[in-house]
């Protein structure tokens, strides 16, 4: 495997911008580029699966064992010609707790790392920023950076000059561009499905990257790729497993979907918002988050879905949901306008978009009697709908954030139906 991870000194130098460019700009030399995204977020890859029309995995280094790390980039990454890990956040930003990083994620993969500066506004100052970066942590293989939203010849002479003398190896320089901005909601970017002109702005972007930077440089660096190995991954839920996908329950991990389908079951998927139900031969149904308080009206008009669900449930099927997919099972949800949608009615739960209040960080959750699972688990939590009521039944898990602190029980489970706010990741025994 040869590959490197794009990072940033913080969120918004647009490393995902360049990370697309330099993965279709990869593609376009005809060679099969792969790509992964570090930490939770479940946004990000379906860009990168638009960029080269392979899947995307998420690489936790907070959430997943080592062994699964190991596992997953074996797979994922060493099936490509060249592997281009996206980090989050800053290089060396992770969870609470301070571990996690995409540094750390680059020290245990052997990924060299680039950088990708902000260069719009400083000039000589930008040698001090990144010999700091490049001197914090001596394991992690530093190779060099990326100027991003370079000023002009002039701008980019000078800090080229800047670098050099701190001997720091510059793989190019990218003009700035207006037109290389992708919008934003509450959870992070507008998804990939929702862009109606993502294959020209990925085209563009591709070429601004190709163009200004250094793709032979970048192509030789290499990585030793891990030993084949496998890791125990989470039971499926059932043997076939009908899952919900569209723009409302887009948010479902892919290492977390193939680990069931390596483990025999089978996968099946229907869309809430076309008003399709769960295949009737499915012994479970998943319901991943999403957005559903961007589409209550609909999914509540979904009769034919709704009624999918119950009639799982009345024969005793899994039935279970997280974040978007636990709010859609329960009886009601309130929009940003303050108005209630009916939902399934399986949980005695109220959700409200209306009182919005940002929910976020890593999750250590010990099931309870209702749990889908009986093993310790790691997870992560973002949302901004909040629980206007929960009634009684069963709760899922007992949890704890990133510092070990108590943050009680969660989740609810009545008859075989379950969910809670908590994206699963892996297991943590």
């Amino acid at each position: 495997m040869r590959g490197f991870l794009v990072a940033a000194p913080h969120s918004g130098s647009g490393k995902t911008t360049v990370t697309l460019g330099l993965l279709r700009a990869l593609r376009d030399r005809d060679l099969r580029a792969v790509s992964a995204k570090a930490g939770p977020d479940y946004i990000d890859p379906a860009f990168h699966a638009a960029a080269t029309g392979e899947d995307c995995v998420n690489l936790d280094p907070w959430a997943m064992r080592p062994a699964l790390l190991r596992s997953l980039s074996w797979r994922f990454l060493g099936a490509g010609d060249i592997a281009v890990v996206e980090a989050m956040m800053g290089l060396f930003d992770g969870a609470a707790d301070g571990t996690g990083s995409a540094a750390d994620l680059a020290a245990a993969l052997r990924l060299p790392v680039i950088l990708v500066i902000d260069a719009s506004r400083m000039a000589h100052s930008v040698a001090a920023l990144v010999k700091g970066y490049r001197d914090h942590r001596p394991d992690v293989p530093f190779a060099g950076v990326i100027l991003n939203r370079v000023g002009s010849p002039r701008h980019e002479t000078m800090l080229r000059a800047a670098l050099e003398e701190a001997d720091i190896r510059v793989f190019g320089a990218v003009p700035g561009d207006s037109a290389l901005s992708l919008p934003s909601r509450h959870l992070g970017l507008v998804q990939a499905g929702e862009h109606e002109a993502l294959g020209d702005f990925i085209a563009r972007a591709a070429s601004m990257v190709g163009d200004n930077c250094d793709m032979d440089a970048l192509m030789a660096l290499a990585t030793e790729p891990n030993e084949p190995r496998d890791a125990a991954e989470l039971p499926p839920l059932g043997q076939r497993i009908a899952v919900a996908r569209d723009e409302a329950f887009a948010f479902a991990y892919p290492h977390l979907l193939t680990g069931w389908q390596r483990q025999g079951a089978q996968l099946s998927f229907f869309s809430p918002l076309a008003d399709e139900g769960p295949e009737p031969d499915a012994d479970a149904v998943f319901l991943p988050g999403g957005y559903p308080e961007l589409h209550a009206g609909r999914i509540a008009a979904a009769a034919t879905c709704l009624d999918g669900l119950r009639m799982a449930a009345n024969h005793g099927k899994p039935v279970y949901g997280e974040c978007g997919g636990y709010m859609v099972l329960g009886e009601g949800l309130i929009d940003a306008d303050g108005e209630r949608h009916a939902m399934a009615g399986l949980l005695p739960v109220v959700t409200s978009y209306a009182q919005r209040k940002r929910h976020l960080g890593y999750r250590r959750l010990q099931p309870l009697g209702g749990s889908p699972w009986a093993l310790p688990l790691t997870a992560h939590e973002f949302h901004y709908s909040s629980l206007v009521s929960e009634g009684e039944g069963e709760r899922l898990f007992a949890v704890r954030d990133a510092r070990g602190e108590d943050l009680g029980e969660a989740g609810l489970q009545r008859g075989s139906v379950c969910g809670s706010y908590m994206h699963v990741i892996d297991r943590a025994d």
